[in-house]
């Protein structure tokens, strides 16, 4: 079959001759429909990220899938059912994280990525996946299921952020998005979707015109050029946010986001910076708006099978217009390169499989 990956000793994406897979007992053989590409998928390319199978010289990439069940194998899925996989699965079988059901707190060593780090993905005709790491997603949103896995990201971060304030009550009003690529403004979506936020702002550094800002225009949103508003000049220019999404990876965001926070505020920080960037902090100034104005931090990577859940949910609640324009490409095999070709047109791009 039909597979797109990168090898060793090449790591230009290309389309590769692999064996279809044999579900084992407990998983479900799948038939892809649409798998999504995002940043993380160009920082494994680069070779910046992840890593390969132990013992094959090729990584089968694509970690933002949807497919249908082919086979059950015995399993509680029906055959014909849209499903979505989640990404993380235990190295050696089992461990104590994943039988709690939070592979996404699992320390380094203690879990393979699917298209990323250690384990195939799912950018192939078919894949097999324990039943367990399958999240039934509606027909009618079939189309879209490779924005489940990042909007479980989403998720999982708006549950940490919550959890973090959760021994008071904790009534915000303002969200800043930091970063306004693809996972920027579908979480600036699925902020605008709940009633907790009236005013949301994302930060970028483009110019007009620009798609990403019409989007951000569309939704209502407040779009905050960083060249002209530094993070921690938006209190000033605008207004005191009590909830940041940090989606960059740009390391100086994770202390400016401290400045930019409302009293009781806190910020979630999802990008994964280049490691060894040093700079200067004002360390106490900071440390004393954490302790004086009972600010937070959260780190969070990864997501469980109930942020894919509630990623469902949260995607049913959006309107059509967002993916119609979030989406800018869906790419055949025969074309798939387009779906990684990275420019300033491009917000979200998938490649697909099945055609039927």
């Amino acid at each position: 079959m039909d597979a797109i990956a990168v090898t060793r000793d090449d790591r230009t994406p290309r389309v590769v001759d692999v064996p279809r897979p044999d579900p084992g007992p407990g998983e479900a053989l799948v038939r892809t429909l649409r798998v999504g590409v995002d940043g993380t998928d160009h920082e494994v390319i680069a070779g910046d990220h992840g890593g390969f199978p132990e013992g094959d010289d090729h990584l089968v990439l694509g970690h933002e899938a949807v497919g249908v069940v082919e086979d059950p194998n015995g399993t509680v899925l029906n055959a014909g059912q849209v499903v979505a996989p989640t990404v993380r699965r235990p190295p050696d079988g089992n461990n104590e994280y994943f039988r709690r059901g939070e592979p996404d707190m699992a320390p380094g060593g203690e879990y393979v990525e699917r298209g990323i780090d250690g384990a195939h993905g799912f950018m192939a005709e078919y894949f097999t996946s324990s039943a367990d790491h399958l999240v039934s997603v509606p027909d009618a949103l079939a189309d879209l299921g490779f924005l489940v896995e990042p909007a479980s990201i989403t998720e999982k971060a708006l549950e940490l952020a919550y959890a973090a304030r959760s021994s008071f009550d904790w009534t915000p009003d303002a969200a800043l998005v930091l970063g306004n690529g693809s996972l920027g403004l579908l979480t600036l979506a699925m902020l605008d979707a709940r009633d907790d936020f009236e005013s949301l702002y994302c930060l970028g550094r483009r110019d007009r015109p620009d798609p990403t800002i019409d989007v951000v225009d569309r939704l209502g949103a407040t779009y905050v050029d960083s060249r002209e508003t530094p993070v921690p000049d938006v209190p000033a220019v605008h207004e005191p946010v009590d909830f940041v999404y940090e989606a960059t990876g740009h390391a100086k965001h994770a202390f400016e986001t401290i400045e930019a926070l409302a009293p009781n505020g806190v910020g979630a920080l999802l990008g994964v910076p280049e490691a060894g960037w040093e700079f200067e902090v004002a360390g106490s100034d900071l440390h004393r708006e954490f302790v004086l104005e009972n600010k937070a931090l959260v780190g969070s990577v990864n997501s469980n099978v109930d942020h894919f859940e509630g990623a469902v949910d949260a995607l049913q609640a959006l309107p059509g217009w967002v993916f119609d324009d979030l989406v800018t490409g869906v790419y055949e095999l025969e074309a798939f390169r387009r779906a990684f070709d990275d420019d300033e047109t491009t917000i979200k791009t998938a490649v697909q499989f099945d055609t039927q």
